[in-house]
């Protein structure tokens, strides 16, 4: 890495530490809270050994790296303010899912030794996909949950994964059909599970790489004909997103009753106003389902417009990121897999936060890194390392075109 970008690191490394220190800080002042002080000086560090010592043992995207565990951290730092237990959770979730990102880095890494699973890996997939039908509980309208060993997971947040690493794989050989049939098994299971916002999120990925790919404007206009065709299905078969639907159209239609989310949400933020009510100070533990449908708008509450702002756009230098890296990838499948995390991050935060602020339809996915959630953060980090390793493949790359034209010159 050159020494222009280790700077640029520098600068945001810098102020996150202190941002995370004064934060909880203020939070343990406060109540005079013994464990806000001890995350004073826990957060910070860790932030400093993810974001600086990592890279130095596993090489990595650090601009990447930096605003991805910046996001991890605020998440944490919301859910402790808003309940202690749950931020302490989501730590536990973090270190989780930094597990999968190194794991998944080192996927892409290997992919050419380990490619001969990509069989098991789509029987798998289709396994656990299946799973809530037959032992599933229900939530939110959706029977997408599990719970095995006392421990809850959705199955679809785990396959996403494997959604992008299987689309990739066969888009990059022309598999255009097995591709389409594979998606389309998940996409039906994810129907009969009621789990429309999954399923649109699958949906939209799918139809963006097959694009990619082939190129082809048919694939495009048949894609998008049955994107609203499969909108219209869901929406007769469901009356959770019929009311979400109404709840969009008139939120104040009925605003304590099946508004009071959407509602509640909105007044939150505008309360908020540009610099927001302060942390610690706010109220925003009244909207239902904060920690985890709703934290954008908690965020917004408490820091408020011009924060949630610089939020939005840390989502969107995600993005741009991972599109360079896959501007930059050399093979097909790589280009594809970087293109894909991208979009999976950008389509998700899109949707959910648009739906906090009632500019589409609220649907049940989360908000990257930041909801409350084990398989969110473990997927969304995962996804990272997917992106991480093919950053990690392009620096290899120009290594070793360094050391060839070096090489060529001593000849």
């Amino acid at each position: 890495m050159s020494e222009r970008v280790k700077i640029k690191n520098r600068w945001l490394v810098l102020p996150g530490m202190l941002f995370f220190f004064t934060a909880y800080l203020l939070l343990g002042l406060k109540d005079f809270d013994v464990q806000a002080f001890v995350m004073a000086v826990a957060v910070p560090g860790v932030f400093f050994m993810v974001t600086v010592m990592l890279p130095k043992l596993i090489p990595a995207d650090r601009i990447l790296l930096t605003l991805v565990n910046f996001l991890c951290g605020l998440g944490i730092l919301v859910l402790f303010r808003l309940n202690p237990e749950r931020g302490f959770g989501q730590v536990t979730n973090y270190a989780v899912g930094l597990i999968g990102m190194i794991g998944c880095l080192l996927i892409v890494r290997f992919w050419p030794q380990i490619k001969w699973t990509m069989p098991m890996i789509i029987i798998v997939s289709i396994g656990l996909m299946a799973l809530p039908l037959l032992i599933g509980t229900v939530k939110n309208g959706a029977r997408a949950w599990v719970k095995m060993m006392g421990i809850n997971f959705q199955p679809s947040e785990i396959i996403k994964v494997a959604l992008l690493l299987v689309c990739a794989f066969m888009l990059a050989r022309r598999m255009v059909v097995a591709t389409l049939a594979f998606a389309g098994i998940c996409l039906g299971l994810l129907f009969l599970q009621k789990d429309l916002g999954t399923a649109m999120l699958y949906y939209s990925i799918t139809l963006i790489l097959v694009y990619v790919a082939t190129g082809s404007l048919t694939f495009l206009s048949l894609g998008t004909v049955g994107a609203g065709a499969g909108a219209f299905v869901g929406y007769q078969m469901n009356t959770y997103v019929q009311n979400r639907v109404k709840i969009w159209q008139n939120p104040w239609d009925d605003p304590y009753g099946v508004s009071y989310q959407v509602v509640q949400s909105m007044v939150a933020m505008v309360n908020g106003g540009p610099w927001g009510t302060g942390l610690g100070l706010g109220n925003a533990k009244i909207i239902p389902e904060v920690e985890t449908d709703f934290i954008f708008a908690a965020i917004f509450h408490e820091f408020g417009l011009i924060f949630g702002v610089c939020v939005i756009l840390m989502f969107l230098l995600i993005f741009l990121r991972g599109v360079g890296v896959a501007k930059r990838a050399r093979s097909k499948f790589h280009t594809l897999l970087a293109l894909g995390c991208s979009c999976v991050i950008a389509i998700q935060t899109f949707v959910i936060i648009g739906g906090n602020i009632n500019m589409i339809p609220l649907t049940g996915v989360t908000l990257p890194f930041l909801s409350y959630g084990g398989t969110s953060m473990v997927s969304s980090m995962c996804i990272i390392g997917l992106l991480q390793g093919v950053a990690n493949a392009n620096e290899r790359g120009l290594e070793e075109d360094q050391l060839i034209a070096m090489l060529g010159e001593e000849s």
